[in-house]
């Protein structure tokens, strides 16, 4: 073993000593992404009486990214705040390291990446670089992998601490990442007409105290999958099943399926159909019933107002969900694009209440969204989403059904490369 190390770091710093002028290249890129929003229910329903709220976000990021034949860094620092959010002189400014990783290739497609890094895979269902939210999502964990023309495999292994420490044990506080320790196992083939992915994962969760720390194990499987028999047709689908047990020892035995069809029907016209389908906790099961999506980019999916799995249910409840959508979209010209996207939410659980049984319709929601590509570098993008809930809506998510539930927002990504050199 240490022999093996010793080479592959040995080979390392020959290789990097021995490179020729050209072979290492060097680039810096910039991102300035400002967003302005009107949320007059988004995230949660208002409630009766309550007046919406108007604010800009930003987000601004500053990347260096470092290649050469066997090796490649990056790291990258932001900024994300709103607007009046800092004094005009501010000596606690708020920049972070969304990304500092460095990846080693040992040739014939092997490789290891660690340190820092976005996790996005498949369609982004339960891994995703969630790039919609300002600060974005990242993991600390370090990737196995091997890749070729076709196939692709994954090891990604991370362990989260909050501190450095002496003694005390493993305890992990709540509050940081969401796990205690990952493991993922990850495959993908594909060809011209077809697509095939399978994951594995195993999540550590804490569920002891300081005194006496205790990680309870949680595994999700699944598969994704991916046909396209001709040029105006796409179709795809998911399946995952999650077991183990709850960060509070509670069994978990959860589900979901979903299905796509994407039909382009002319060069500037494409329309979507589909159905999600995720199981809800029965509450009155001695099992955890309720399917989590886990970090995936659930903006992507689930309605552009983020009423589910981007923010909690109300009153405890973990009802599922069922999503059956229908969308178009049309390239007005090369540069300007519109779409628009319809929604119907029921739970997929039943639901009991002080009243009695409740229906499991959540309500109707319709996004729509315009795309400018103002000039090279800078895309402008604007959408705006009213969703018409029932009274099980209340219930589940809380707010006022009877109330105009509505988001605005308008944003401009300017994001261009203002280095690259070769030496």
């Amino acid at each position: 073993m240490r022999r093996t190390m010793f080479c592959m770091i040995f080979s390392l710093f020959v290789g990097g000593m021995m490179a020729q002028p050209g072979d290492n290249q060097t680039t810096v890129d910039v991102q300035v992404r400002p967003r302005a929003e009107y949320r007059n229910g988004a995230l949660f329903p208002r409630d009766r009486g309550e007046l919406p709220a108007r604010f800009i976000a930003n987000r601004a990021r500053l990347s260096l990214g470092y290649e050469r034949s066997q090796l490649e860094m990056r790291f990258s620092a932001q900024h994300v705040g709103v607007w009046g959010q800092d004094p005009q002189i501010d000596r606690n400014g708020r920049f972070i390291l969304n990304e500092a990783w460095a990846k080693l290739r040992f040739g014939h497609g092997l490789f290891a990446k660690l340190g820092r890094q976005p996790l996005s895979y498949d369609d982004e269902r339960i891994l995703g670089a969630l790039d919609w939210n300002m600060a974005g999502r990242y993991h600390d964990a370090l990737k196995l992998g091997y890749e070729s023309r076709q196939d692709l495999l994954h090891l990604i292994l991370a362990f989260n601490q909050n501190d450095e420490r002496v003694i005390g044990g493993t305890y992990y506080h709540p509050g940081a990442q969401p796990y205690k320790s990952m493991q993922t196992l990850w495959y993908a083939h594909s060809d011209k007409y077809f697509r095939v992915s399978a994951l594995a994962m195993n999540l550590g969760l804490e569920g002891g105290t300081t005194d006496r720390a205790e990680t309870r194990y949680q595994q999700t499987f699944g598969v994704n999958l991916g046909v396209r028999p001709d040029r105006a047709l796409d179709l795809s689908g998911a399946f995952y099943y999650q077991m183990g047990r709850t960060a509070a020892d509670v069994s978990i035995s959860a589900w979901m399926a979903a299905l796509r069809a994407n039909i382009h029907a002319t060069e500037g016209l494409s329309f979507q159909l589909g159905s999600d389908y995720l199981s809800g906790d029965k509450r009155e099961s001695t099992r955890f019933e309720a399917f989590n999506p886990l970090y995936g980019t659930h903006h992507k999916f689930y309605g552009a107002m983020d009423y589910f799995y981007a923010s909690p249910f109300a009153n405890g409840l973990n009802p599922g969900l069922w999503d059956n959508y229908a969308g178009l979209n049309v390239a007005v010209t090369p540069s300007l694009s519109l779409g628009a996207t319809g929604h119907y939410f029921s739970t997929t659980s039943n639901l009991q209440s002080a009243t009695g049984r409740r229906s499991k319709g959540l309500g109707t929601e319709v996004d729509l969204q315009l795309s400018w590509k103002l000039m090279k570098d800078v895309n402008l993008m604007a959408g705006y989403s009213f969703m018409s809930g029932t009274e099980t809506m209340d219930y589940v998510k809380g707010g006022d059904h009877t109330r105009w539930q509505d988001w605005a927002w308008l944003s401009v990504n300017i994001q261009t490369r203002v280095f690259q050199a070769m030496w």
